[in-house]
């Protein structure tokens, strides 16, 4: 396992400034992260400066609520592509959820994946204002949209990721799709619970306190 390249290192928020995202694209070449994971306006520099890299460029669409018309989210998706965006995490609107509009929720998803031309899609479900028994349906309908990912979290919710939620996830699509475990995963041993609890991805703003404190348990608890 490459625990490195299960790390989507990001930084999103409405404050971020373009020397934190510099800082945060020279870290993700120094620990060779799966991706980097940033506002839409970033793209295209992220993908400028990650160009001679394996580095991908992750952005997010329908961010931070999911409450976006899904012409809207699919417009967005589109115009990340052009940018460069090699994955996209999307949010659902979860009052549509809730309310059982589950075709908004597939159109939306699909709307998306279709703009992405092949690309990774991974659909945010936040999971914190869920019950499991929605858990599961947003994951099957995930799966039906043809998205890549069901990820837990935009990590502006209540709370983020939690294990049992890893867990639920994994059961219900199985083989078909991968999980995102996001939000408060802050720790080398946050992110080996939610490895073990399914999640092949990982979604943080400490990637690299988690690969560095991986590095000094390897040494502590070897015989050297």
């Amino acid at each position: 396992m490459q625990l490195n390249k299960m790390i989507d290192h990001t930084k999103l928020g409405a404050n971020v400034t373009n020397a934190q995202i510099d800082k945060l694209i020279e870290e993700a070449k120094a620990y060779d992260f799966k991706s980097v994971c940033v506002n839409p306006i970033f793209v295209q520099h992220a993908k400028e400066e990650l160009k001679n890299t394996d580095v991908l460029v992750c952005t997010v669409i329908g961010f931070p609520h999911g409450t976006h018309h899904p012409e809207v989210k699919a417009m967005e998706a589109r115009l990340a592509v052009l940018s460069g965006a090699d994955e996209l995490d999307m949010v659902i609107n979860v009052n549509a959820l809730k309310e059982g509009h589950d075709e908004l929720i597939l159109m939306e998803i699909k709307g998306v994946v279709s703009m992405a031309e092949g690309r990774t899609v991974k659909v945010i479900i936040e999971t914190c204002y869920l019950t499991p028994e929605e858990i599961v349906r947003a994951c099957k309908i995930a799966v039906r949209a043809g998205a890549n990912f069901v990820k837990t979290s935009t990590g502006f919710g209540p709370s983020g990721a939690k294990v049992e939620d890893v867990k639920l996830m994994k059961e219900t699509v199985g083989d078909k799709t991968f999980v995102k475990a996001s939000g408060g995963v802050r720790t080398y041993q946050d992110a080996m619970k939610m490895i073990e609890a399914g999640a092949t991805r990982i979604g943080t703003s400490n990637g690299v306190d988690i690969v560095l404190k991986k590095g000094l348990e390897n040494v502590s608890n070897s015989s050297y």
